[in-house]
């Protein structure tokens, strides 16, 4: 019963969000378009299969969701594979299952990950990763609340990268994946039959890696950066109307301090933004988007432009204007410690505007490594009355990792 009430509120909100004011006036102080309450009306990016850009293993759930520059391990294939060839281990192997929506009471949404690299040599390596998202048991009904059977809705992604040293500090990937979300196929809106949708993307990622004089026993300075999901549209249906994929750009950095041969810290940041075009929020005194829309089809032009166009428009794009394009960057930072190389103890923050989703949390976390085997611990807490599907929820990963890589 709660499932069923949670995707009422869901589709509700989502209709509600497509005409949430009467009149919508551009007020520059603030940089944001007023509601009818004087105050400016979120404007957050919408995207297909949104489950890409869950962050999926422990380790950076536990350090504010930092991952494109913290030491590579399987994991590494979500955030920024040009990592592996820096890996300590020739191959390793990560599965991660993440509860979702448990302050809910549901038990059978989740989301699970698979993941694994192995060295070439030193200057080469592949990895491959498997990623499932399950949406539970869903009981349809249509317009008029009559029941039109069960469903159990999931998305599927499929990675391979391939990672290359360019020079001993810095090395590239490309990673190619598929996509498959499947939310309703078979039921039908109006007269349109849903189906699954189908997509492919690619990702592009760098590392620059450099050893600093700091202290009596070293210390490391990694930089990360990574475009993710570009790729094709995905439609559930045969319409033009066609939503885009999270494509995002991300950079990073980490800094490894050695206290001693037993003791470690690291110090870590990301910066993300989706590359995707800002959704119109202007509206008349009647309700309608003031925005140029296609006639034809009733499709917004900003979601009619192609991939490769809205990547570069999505930084200039904003009704806001500048003010609001920085709003739409997503802040993580982290820390970890080590006690010889055994015993992780990591905490976090991530920081998303207000009027962008307002996602702002603490994240902790724990770890232990023993030879071969590696588990993973970490909890969110929300720092705002804003939901967020982890709340209060503890998730795990394991982690293997096979034979000590050769020198340098």
């Amino acid at each position: 019963m709660k499932k069923i009430i949670f995707f009422t509120l869901l589709i509700v909100s989502f209709v509600l969000g497509m005409k949430t004011n009467t009149f919508a006036q551009f007020n520059p102080d603030q940089g944001c378009f007023l509601g009818p309450d004087g105050q400016c009306i979120p404007n957050t990016i919408i995207t297909a299969v949104p489950f890409l850009r869950i962050v999926p293993d422990a380790r950076s759930g536990g350090m504010g969701d930092v991952g494109l520059a913290i030491s590579p391990d399987a994991n590494a294939m979500h955030f920024n594979p040009s990592k592996l060839v820096f890996a300590e281990e020739n191959t390793g192997v990560a599965a991660t299952y993440t509860p979702w929506l448990r302050a809910l009471g549901l038990t059978d949404v989740y989301l699970a990950y698979l993941t694994g690299y192995s060295k070439l040599d030193n200057q080469q390596a592949v990895g491959a990763g498997i990623r499932y998202f399950s949406l539970g048991s869903i009981n349809f009904t249509d317009d008029n609340g009559q029941a039109l059977g069960t469903g159990r809705p999931n998305e599927l992604e499929i990675s391979v990268a391939y990672a290359r040293k360019l020079t001993d500090k810095f090395s590239a990937s490309l990673a190619a994946k598929y996509i498959y979300s499947n939310l309703a196929a078979g039921q039908q809106v109006g007269n349109v039959e849903i189906r699954p949708g189908h997509a492919g993307a690619a990702d592009i990622s760098l590392t620059y890696k450099t050893d600093i004089d700091a202290g009596d026993y070293g210390s490391n300075l990694t930089i990360g950066a990574a475009l993710s999901n570009i790729g094709s549209k995905i439609t559930y249906t045969r319409s033009v109307n066609r939503d885009f994929l999270p494509a995002n750009i991300g950079v990073g950095a980490a800094y490894e301090y050695n206290i001693d041969d037993f003791n470690s810290i690291t110090f870590a940041a990301d910066i993300n933004k989706l590359l995707v075009p800002t959704p119109c929020v202007e509206t008349d005194s009647t309700g309608n988007l003031i925005c140029d829309v296609d006639p034809t089809d009733g499709v917004p032009d900003y979601k009619q432009q192609g991939v490769a166009a809205s990547i570069f428009s999505s930084f200039g794009d904003a009704p806001g204007g500048g003010r609001e394009e920085l709003r739409e960057f997503m802040y993580s930072i982290g820390v970890e410690y080590w006690y010889d190389k055994q015993f992780a103890v990591r905490a976090g923050y991530y920081s998303e505007h207000r009027l962008k989703g307002n996602r702002k949390f603490f994240t902790v976390g724990l770890g232990v490594k023993y030879n071969i085997f590696g588990l993973n611990f970490s909890y969110l807490v929300p720092t705002t009355n804003q939901r967020n599907p982890l709340d209060n929820t503890l998730r795990f990963s394991l982690l293997f990792d096979f034979g000590a890589a050769g020198a340098e």
